[in-house]
């Protein structure tokens, strides 16, 4: 194989989020490459009622906007969007790229949640060690 055939680009929201996906593009125009956009919102139960514990953005809008991106580049993207538990969202991601048969995941380093990464060991990290893909991780 040469390059990359199936992309997952992990979303989150964050300010930092452009710069993520404006390589994903680069990637995937070089390579030809689909790509699946995931989106992982975290909820957390409180008297009740789910709490969306994500970015201001509505899920459905955010990856809406990011695969619109990739159409606008001329690149096959589709969107998914899992609702969960807190910590549970690097095990998703990792799920969505083995669903897939990504050949690369590209996620940012630091996402809505960096004071809990320091704390907890970051999505990011545990993609990378639980992906069979490789990771690039954008800062």
């Amino acid at each position: 194989m040469s390059g990359f055939e199936r992309i997952v680009l992990a979303v989150d929201g964050s300010s930092r989020g452009a710069k993520t996906v404006d390589i994903a593009v680069g990637l995937a125009t070089r390579y030809e490459a689909t790509v699946t956009v995931v989106h992982v919102r975290e909820y957390e139960r409180y008297e009740g009622d789910d709490v969306d514990m994500g970015p201001p953005i509505r899920a459905e809008d955010l990856v809406e906007q990011t695969v619109r991106t990739f159409a606008e580049a001329g690149v096959d993207a589709s969107g998914v969007i899992r609702r969960v538990r807190p910590n549970e969202t690097a095990q998703q991601i990792v799920e969505v790229a083995e669903g897939a048969s990504a050949d690369l995941i590209v996620m940012g380093t630091r996402g809505m949640t960096e004071w809990k990464s320091l704390l907890l060991g970051g999505v990011a990290n545990k993609v990378v060690h639980h992906a069979s893909c490789p990771v690039l991780l954008v800062r």
